[in-house]
């Protein structure tokens, strides 16, 4: 039996408890203080998301793997990512955070921390738009 068979039974599976589940659930008493059929719900639906993160995963990985130009243009992208990640870091901005009252409002690790994301947010969308513009000139031009 090849995977895609079995990836489509165990969809369909998941999606026959799932319904039983939450049939079982609607028809509960709402009313009931202590109701019982929520939190054996909310773990299932923890171990189906684990699953699924795990099975995305393990399917990444295998492709990734499967390629050496793959692997090696993944690895560029998370490299030059890092080298973006870091230079915002370096520039990012650690001063404390104070109210009117002089109350410490943010240390100053979490205020670098904020500034770090915001910096590559700002880079990353130059970036974005430098290369939108970048190729419709270059399509301009043929």
């Amino acid at each position: 039996m090849n995977l895609h068979k079995v990836t489509k039974i165990a969809a369909l599976i998941l999606s026959v408890l799932s319904l039983v589940f939450l049939t079982l659930l609607l028809m509960s008493k709402s009313e009931d203080k202590d109701n019982s059929w929520v939190s054996p719900l909310i773990y299932i639906a923890y171990i189906i998301l684990a699953a699924c993160v795990a099975v995305v995963v393990i399917y990444v990985f295998k492709n990734l793997l499967s390629s050496k130009e793959t692997l090696k243009r993944t690895l560029i992208t998370l490299g030059i990512f890092g080298g973006i990640a870091l230079i915002s870091f370096l520039i990012a901005d650690s001063s404390d955070i104070y109210n009117v009252k002089k109350e410490l409002l943010v240390s100053g690790s979490s205020s670098k921390l904020v500034s770090t994301g915001l910096n590559m947010s700002y880079i990353l969308g130059a970036l974005s738009i430098g290369s939108l513009f970048f190729f419709m000139f270059k399509n301009a031009k043929k």
